[in-house]
């Protein structure tokens, strides 16, 4: 959605209410698409003494893998979404400002590159997820791994020395 903001710039203590969802249930993120359920979009952006700023909260629910343990799972997030905007700027290099040249700003696009920055780098389905043994592959969240623990090599000639302690 294309969002006209000639009039929020030129007039003062104007707001725009947002209530928006961005359908995002196409876009493939690792393979997979994760966003099976429209964002929601809520917020305003308004015009406070001159400055213009968009504050909302994304509503999203999303579909992944456990990088750990590799069970489905479904999470629910609520993502700010703040942002300065201006028409010129004085310093290329400030990244606290948005830049919106046209007077004219594409939510759509804003909010996927709001929602891709505050995604985890790892999906888990808790933080306390055990993950799976490397051995025998049991998920260590439901049962208990069976393997027997290796011994280091090195060790092997204490372990003789208690073993024959104990005999």
């Amino acid at each position: 959605m294309i969002i006209e903001l000639k009039n929020l710039f030129n007039d003062r203590d104007v707001t725009l209410k947002l209530d928006h969802t961005v359908d995002l249930t196409d876009y493939e993120l690792g393979g997979t698409k994760p966003f099976t359920t429209p964002v929601k979009l809520i917020g305003c952006i308004k015009n406070t003494a001159g400055v213009v700023e968009l504050n909302a909260d994304m509503f999203i629910s999303f579909d992944f893998d456990c990088d750990r343990c590799a069970e489905h799972f479904v999470k629910e997030l609520i993502i700010p979404m703040e942002h300065t905007l201006v028409n010129e700027l004085n310093n290329e290099d400030n990244d606290e400002l948005l830049l919106v040249e046209d007077m004219t700003l594409d939510i759509d696009e804003l909010a996927l590159s709001d929602i891709l920055l505050n995604l985890p780098m790892k999906f888990l389905c808790s933080d306390s997820c055990k993950g799976v043994c490397a051995g025998c592959g049991k998920n260590l969240n439901k049962e208990n791994c069976i393997c027997k623990k290796e011994i280091d090599p090195r060790f092997e000639a204490l372990r003789a020395l208690l073993d024959d302690s104990n005999s």
